[in-house]
This record gives C-alpha cells, sequence and structure tokens, in this order.
C-alpha cells in the first residue's frame, strides 16, 4: 500500500536559492526568463512559475552586451512574490551577449590574415635566431665535437628546426584542433585571465537593467 504526502505552499518558510549564470548568449529582441540567467532551488510547487517570469527584454538599445544584477532582480521578484525569501549564491550578476546576424567569412581576408600571421612569425624567429649568432654557435658546436670546420652543420640544424616545431606544438597543447592533453596551454590560460578581467569591468560599467523594461 503506498502513502502520498501532500506538500502545501507555505510562502512564509519558503526560500528560494538562485545561483546567477556567469554569461550567456541570446538572441535580439528575446525576452529574458529567469531560467535563462540562474539556476533556481526552491520547492517544486513554484519552481516552474520562477523558471518562467520574464525579467527583462531585450532591444536595439542595448546594442550587443547586457549585464543584469542580482539585487535588482530579487526587487523585481519580490513584487510577486512579497512572502519569500531570496538568497543568492555565487555571481551576482549575469552578463548577456546578444547574438548578432552571422555573416559569411571572407575567404580573401582568411587568406591575407593567415599570410601576414605567416610572414611576421617567420621574421621574428629569423631576427631572434640572427640577434643570438645561432649559425654561429652550431658551427661551433659541430668544431667542439667533430674538430672540423663547415658552414652549414646539417645534422644539428635539420634536428634543431624539427624540435622547434614539435616544442611550438607541445607549448600550445594543439594539434590544429586536437588537444594534445587535458592541461590548459599558456595561451589560453591568459586568454581565460583576460576574459576574466573584461567580464567584471563589463559587470562594472554595464550594470543597467531599466524598470520599464519589465514585463508587467
Amino acid at each position: 500500500m503506498e502513502w502520498k504526502v501532500e506538500r502545501k505552499f507555505n510562502p512564509l518558510s519558503t526560500i528560494v536559492y538562485l545561483r546567477m549564470k556567469d554569461k550567456i548568449q541570446l538572441k535580439q529582441n528575446q525576452r529574458v526568463a529567469l531560467k535563462d540567467i540562474a539556476y533556481i532551488s526552491t520547492d517544486a510547487s513554484i519552481k516552474e512559475d520562477l523558471q518562467n517570469m520574464f525579467i527583462y527584454q531585450i532591444t536595439e538599445e542595448d546594442k550587443n552586451i547586457v549585464v543584469l544584477d542580482c539585487f535588482i532582480i530579487i526587487d523585481f521578484l519580490r513584487k510577486y512574490y512579497p512572502q519569500i525569501q531570496f538568497e543568492v549564491f555565487g555571481a551576482e550578476q549575469t552578463i548577456i551577449n546578444v547574438k548578432e546576424k552571422q555573416k559569411k567569412p571572407s575567404i580573401f581576408l582568411i587568406v591575407l590574415v593567415w599570410f601576414l600571421l605567416f610572414i611576421g612569425t617567420a621574421m621574428t624567429i629569423m631576427n631572434f635566431h640572427y640577434d643570438v649568432s645561432m649559425q654561429e654557435v652550431q658551427q661551433k658546436l659541430h668544431y667542439l665535437l667533430t674538430g672540423e670546420k663547415v658552414e652549414f652543420p646539417l645534422w644539428i640544424q635539420i634536428p634543431y628546426s624539427l624540435g622547434l616545431g614539435v616544442g611550438m606544438l607541445l607549448f600550445f597543447n594543439h594539434w590544429f584542433k586536437k588537444r594534445i592533453n587535458e592541461e590548459p596551454s599558456p595561451i589560453e590560460v591568459e586568454l581565460f585571465n583576460y576574459q576574466e578581467a573584461l567580464n567584471n569591468y563589463i559587470k562594472k560599467h554595464e550594470n543597467v537593467l531599466y524598470d520599464h523594461k519589465h514585463p508587467d
């Protein structure tokens, strides 16, 4: 024999826990629901209503970035649920990147950028080897090991060139789109730190929520 226990919703004893999402991507003119910007943990009787509650309307005035602050979100929710206690954990703002219409990539532009990067990288490597007199160092190393003087010690230069390429692959931890191991590369760490600093700047300077965009 199964017993079913019906739970009654008591607003005085209900606590809603919110965890704001750090960053999301939505379309232009899209209405933002609470479930889009936050994770919700609360009584099942009101969870669905909270998740589907519209919080914000994205317009062309927002351009490509919107920042929603948890304190303004809670003030808005208390207008409809004044007896419920709301608590926020984790991030206090959510950054919304407004997705723009993607343009077809230009093959000419891709080839031009690739060519410029290739030439720039090659010039950097050649200038470095010229500054440190790498060829003279290799010639002296060949003389110390063999006692002979040659202009191009290929048995040293060829492995060195191959090792230079393999070392760069290991350093950046990528072979095209394939990752060599699970550890992040130094450039990925730097990009992550840059993105974190950029997000903090955006949260501080773009933290605006227009009341007239709240649904009634």
